[in-house]
Formats: structure tokens, C-alpha cells, sequence
């Protein structure tokens, strides 16, 4: 089967949206303004559910290896990372002091500032991440601040796919399901609960319908009454909420609570629109860093945490436009050349673990 190019295409641009994100919310806190911060997230991470869901069938063995796959390359990315975090702390206090590599950690701001580093390996920790509780890890904090996405996704799939193989004919009843519950959680707000529970109730319902358009397209007719729709609800957001509630959108993403679903409509809308109408028919740098989109994702969390140290001397000597360009470029590029890194780190995990396979392999 021809591998679909658009796919590629939508998640490399979800992508580089995700790092533009992370330039903007991370470093950027300290020089962009915050009307700038908010409309970088127009296009965000819902698009990557709703991918999730053109490319997801009902076939529960492959979904359960490919979630086992992605578990083990996550796995051997988290254990590359804490040595890696380790081994800078250690040099950090052989060959400087406490107090500079706390000078160091400073640059992150006040909220990851460390009183004291231990010179012993905190194993808890990478058993942690192992099992997707996200510890800060202190020389990289923007890694673990973009992996809830990961814990959703996992549970999400498993849910998917059950309901693709077992629900076929009632996958309609479970979005009005999903969608049902998100607007209860969000009309009493008191009930919403914590945890998975409210994120997966919305993203489930996004993966879902991703799933119910796979090989079909919006009629053309159709197009211009959901963006009427998408702006008919913004218009009610900011009548309802009030012109304030523009610089809360993010804080209405974790959980997603109404305002984040009416800002995330737009980008979910012009996905569906351009499926299936919009043609790639080559290969690009966009569609390359689809097709690895799970590296970018890994590396962008090391690359936004770097540029840090560009961001911190440089931002009060140009315009901050120019700086957020130059950031985001270089975050890019980083991003770029540590993926690269990773898929090495990956290959040699998984030979690794082969090799202990044979091993241990009952003859």
C-alpha cells in the first residue's frame, strides 16, 4: 500500500507547531509577549490525535505492538536522557562547584532552582519515567514538561482500538459519548475529574472522528459552514468568557476545558479540510521529520531546553521578533541534529536488547 504523503506532510507541520510552542512558552516566557505565546498555539497537539486516528484500524495486535515498539524506543530514549543528565551533574561538581551548576540550573528560572545534587544515581527517577510518572529532569526541564502528551496517547490507542474491533457500528454513540462527557466536566466544573480522565474524554473523541474520515473528504459546500461554525464559537468564547480569557488559553489546555477545544477547532477543521484534497506527492524536509515525528518530538525537548543559553544573553540586545526567529530556527536545526542522534541511540538499544535476547533465548 502507497504510503500517504499527507499524513507525513500534517504531522511534520504539527511538528515544527510543537517546537514553535516550546520556543514560545519555555524561553520564550522571558522575551515574547504573551499575544504571541497564545496564537502559537492554534495549530498544537490535537492534530496529532486526530493523525493518530486516520492511520489506527481495528487490528488490536499490531496496534498492541506498535504501542510496544513506541513503549521499549521510549524506554531506551528516558535511559539515554538520565545518564545523560547524571554524567553533566558529576562533571559539573568535579570540575566547577555546587554553586555553578546551580548558577546553571538558574538560567531555567526560579521555579528549577536546586538547593542540592546528589553524587549517587536517583534510579527512582528513571523508574519513574519508565513508567510514565515525568520527575523533572533537571538539565533538560522541557522533556518531561511535553511528555503528558505520550501517557494520553497510550491510553487513548488502547481505547481505540478496542472500540474500532469490538464497537464498529457504534463508534458515532462513543463520540457523542466523549463529547458528552468533556461538556459535563466543563459545564460543572466542580466534577471535573483529575487525572487522564478529562483528556482522554476529549482527545478520544478527536481520535475518534479521525478515524470515522479515514479515505473520506469534507464536500466542498461543507467547508465554508465549519468555518462559520469555528467562528461562531469564538466569537461566543470571547462574548462569554470576556476579551481576558484570550491569555488563559493555556491554561485552559491542561485540563482541555472549553475555551482550549474552541481555539483548537481551527487547526482540526483545516486537517480535515486539506485530507484527502491537498496532494504531496514528494518527499521534503517537512515530510522527513514526519516520518520521524516521534525523534523530533524526544529531541525538541532537549534542543527548547538549550536555547535557553542562547535566549538568556541575547534578549536584551535585539527587537524580540528577530530573537524569536533566530531561536526557533536554531531550535529547529538542534532539533534536527539531535533526532539524528537518537535514532542511533535507538538502533543501538534495540541491538542491544536483541543480542541479550539470543542470550537468554530458551533452545
Amino acid at each position: 500500500m502507497k504510503r500517504d504523503l499527507y499524513i507525513d506532510f500534517a504531522k511534520g507541520l504539527a511538528t515544527l507547531s510543537i517546537i514553535f510552542i516550546h520556543t514560545a512558552f519555555w524561553s520564550g516566557q522571558f522575551y515574547i509577549p504573551a499575544e504571541v505565546r497564545v496564537f502559537s498555539l492554534v495549530f498544537d497537539v490535537a492534530l496529532f490525535y486526530a493523525l493518530s486516528g486516520i492511520t489506527s484500524g481495528s487490528n488490536i495486535e499490531k496496534t498492541f505492538y506498535r504501542l510496544l515498539k513506541l513503549q521499549i524506543t521510549y524506554m531506551i530514549f528516558v535511559t539515554f536522557l538520565f545518564f545523560l543528565d547524571y554524567f553533566f551533574k558529576i562533571f559539573g561538581l568535579n570540575f566547577f562547584s555546587l554553586e555553578w551548576l546551580q548558577n546553571f540550573y538558574s538560567t531555567f528560572g526560579s521555579k528549577y532552582t536546586i538547593n542540592s545534587i546528589s553524587t549517587a544515581p536517583q534510579w527512582e527517577n528513571l523508574g519513574n519515567w519508565y513508567l510514565h510518572q515525568y520527575t523533572n529532569a533537571d538539565t533538560f526541564p522541557v522533556v518531561m514538561g511535553s511528555f503528558w502528551y505520550l501517557k494520553v496517547y497510550f491510553i487513548l490507542t488502547v481505547f481505540g482500538v478496542l472500540i474500532l474491533r469490538f464497537f464498529p457500528k457504534h463508534i458515532n454513540w462513543f463520540i457523542a459519548l466523549c463529547i458528552a462527557l468533556t461538556l459535563l466536566f466543563n459545564i460543572f466544573p466542580e466534577i471535573y475529574p483529575e487525572g487522564q480522565v478529562g483528556y482522554v474524554a476529549f482527545y478520544l473523541a478527536v481520535f475518534l472522528i479521525g478515524n470515522r474520515m479515514k479515505g473520506k473528504n469534507i464536500p466542498d459546500k461543507m467547508i465554508p459552514v465549519l468555518y462559520a461554525c469555528v467562528a461562531a464559537a469564538l466569537i461566543w468564547m470571547f462574548w462569554h468568557y470576556g476579551n481576558e480569557i484570550f491569555y488563559k488559553i493555556n491554561r485552559n489546555k491542561f485540563p482541555p476545558k472549553i475555551p482550549y477545544i474552541i481555539w483548537a477547532l481551527f487547526s482540526l477543521v483545516t486537517l480535515f479540510v486539506f485530507y484527502n484534497r491537498l496532494k504531496i506527492s514528494k518527499e521534503s524536509f517537512v515530510t522527513y521529520i514526519g516520518k520521524n515525528a516521534i525523534f523530533f518530538y524526544f529531541a525538541q525537548g532537549i534542543s527548547s531546553s538549550l536555547v535557553y543559553f542562547l535566549v538568556v544573553p541575547l534578549k536584551e540586545d535585539m527587537p524580540w521578533w528577530i530573537l524569536m526567529i533566530l531561536i526557533y530556527i536554531i531550535n529547529i536545526i538542534l532539533a534536527f541534529g539531535i533526532s539524528a542522534i537518537l535514532k542511533k541511540v535507538d538502533n543501538f538499544g534495540w541491538n542491544i536488547l536483541e543480542i541479550v535476547r539470543k542470550k537468554t533465548a530458551i533452545e
